[in-house]
């Protein structure tokens, strides 16, 4: 019994990991359009489609006679024919328009938002959209729409920042709001200066100049002088304080890079600087890599990876913590969709390679 146990503990933690395995899509040599999912590669269709977007765990598409069609749990769903005009994927949710018609996939469930929008917003886990049939910004999360915004002259909600499942913005009345796990968090009673968000993070200096950081239902005040620059991701904050360090908010604690105002770029999980000596570094959930002593012109960052061909002409990733050369083959060309290396050698040779596995 405990054996049996143990073996279906083990069987559910493995399907939890395969299923948590993000997608690609590419079309090959023959004009299919190929689908890789839980470490298969699968033709979904027959002709290239007009229209493709990848996301994590859908492919939305318009197929060759603009059919209106998404890849999901392994399998495609026709939503209608030719009615789709507009189509954005993220992590988690498509959004699509039929004409005016505002729509959500979300788990495999279709839900209409508005009959009539000309404003909207998609990230990760959040839609926020002007519905002008009830003549207010409203956010669909977690299944929920919610209402963020009721007054709505011509300057409303113009500062605005929608990322992954947050919305920052200052409303009509100049006071600054914040939207988060179905809530609207009334942040400061004055408009901010400037302000950047990330997955459950805010980033932002106050009237008073301070800079500040809302991260997870909690405010920290950071520093009483703003940043030279600063740039939000998921949970984390890279910022040049004021006398000069480069400093990294994470894990609600604040962590001195050096003393320097590096190149630096932040997208999701990844930070990636350009060091005092001119190398290419990482920094990944507190912990920082030596990628290459240059800083490559052109690299590709998403999700937890970072990707680029380097002076060896090998295409390298970094991702989760580890580092991978790829394959110094001569490409056709490679893109980097989430922590999924999708790159084509020669005329007829499709690969794909994830966490040191190539398909």
């Amino acid at each position: 019994m405990r054996f049996v146990i143990i073996s279906l503990l083990l069987i559910s933690l493995f399907s939890q990991n395969i299923s948590a395995q993000p997608l690609a899509s590419f079309v090959d040599i023959q004009n299919e359009l190929m689908v890789w999912d839980k470490g298969y590669i699968h033709k979904v269709d027959y002709m290239a489609p007009n229209l493709i977007k990848t996301g994590r765990t859908c492919i939305p598409y318009l197929d060759n006679s603009r059919s209106f069609k998404i890849y999901y749990n392994g399998s495609v769903k026709q939503m209608n024919n030719g009615f789709t005009n507009a189509l954005f994927v993220t992590d988690n949710l498509v959004a699509f328009l039929n004409q005016k018609s505002l729509n959500v996939f979300d788990r495999g469930n279709v839900k209409n938002l508005t009959g009539v929008c000309d404003q909207y917003f998609i990230a990760d886990s959040i839609v926020l959209y002007l519905d002008a049939i009830k003549q207010e910004y409203r956010a669909y999360y977690n299944g929920q729409t919610y209402s963020v915004e009721s007054f709505i002259p011509d300057s409303t909600l113009s500062r605005l920042k929608v990322s992954d499942n947050i919305v920052a913005f200052d409303n009509f009345a100049n006071l600054f709001r914040i939207f988060y796990r179905g809530q609207l968090l009334a942040q400061e009673e004055y408009p901010v200066s400037s302000f950047e968000a990330g997955r459950n993070t805010v980033a932002y200096v106050d009237i008073d100049r301070k800079f500040k950081i809302f991260h997870a239902g909690q405010t920290y005040v950071i520093d009483d002088y703003p940043p030279l620059s600063y740039k939000a991701g998921d949970n984390m904050v890279a910022f040049v304080s004021a006398d000069g360090y480069f400093k990294v908010f994470y894990s609600d604690s604040v962590k001195t890079v050096g003393f320097m105002n590096p190149t630096y770029q932040v997208t999701d999980n990844i930070l990636a600087y350009k060091d005092p000596g001119g190398a290419l570094k990482v920094f990944y959930k507190g912990e920082i890599t030596e990628m290459e002593s240059y800083y490559p012109s052109n690299f590709i960052i998403q999700y937890n990876s970072l990707a680029y061909i380097n002076s060896g002409n090998t295409l390298r990733l970094f991702t989760e913590g580890e580092v991978y050369d790829v394959t110094n083959a001569e490409l056709e060309n490679w893109s980097l969709n989430y922590d999924v290396v999708t790159y084509q050698i020669g005329q007829g040779i499709f690969k794909v390679f994830y966490k040191g596995t190539e398909y």
